[in-house]
């Protein structure tokens, strides 16, 4: 993604594009495949949007953090995830995952930590 956002940061162009290496996934393929390289496969089941977001709500006053939000649960339905873009860059999400397995999903990365306080926010990462 950094070299993508600053190849493009030196054009003066406006245009959008998918940010997306040769693999793409659908959610429900995204959490099987990074499961079960990282030696976590989880069950996946399927549940009403208003009852995921609920779930994500609970969650999140648990960790201290917005863990999901109706906007994200609908981009998700909607298969924005995925995308039939040609790749923008060769990064493999899967050499990525397999590199940093070992410590991938270890430890909780707050994302409303990470836009109040960039500096310790990352520090642990």
């Amino acid at each position: 993604m950094a070299e993508l956002a600053v190849r493009e940061g030196g054009g003066t162009q406006n245009r959008t594009i998918d940010a997306i290496g040769p693999e793409t996934f659908t959610y429900r393929e995204l959490v099987r495949t990074i499961g079960e390289i990282i030696g976590k496969p989880r069950a996946i089941v399927s549940v009403p949007p208003a009852v995921g977001h609920l779930i994500g709500v609970v969650m999140g006053k648990l960790v201290g953090d917005v863990v999901i939000t109706r906007a994200e649960i609908a981009g998700l339905m909607a298969d924005l995830l995925y995308s039939d873009s040609p790749p923008a860059r060769e990064t493999r999400l899967t050499d990525w995952v397999r590199a940093h397995a070992d410590t991938l999903g270890v430890r909780y990365a707050s994302e409303l930590a990470r836009r109040t306080d960039r500096t310790s926010a990352y520090q642990n990462l």
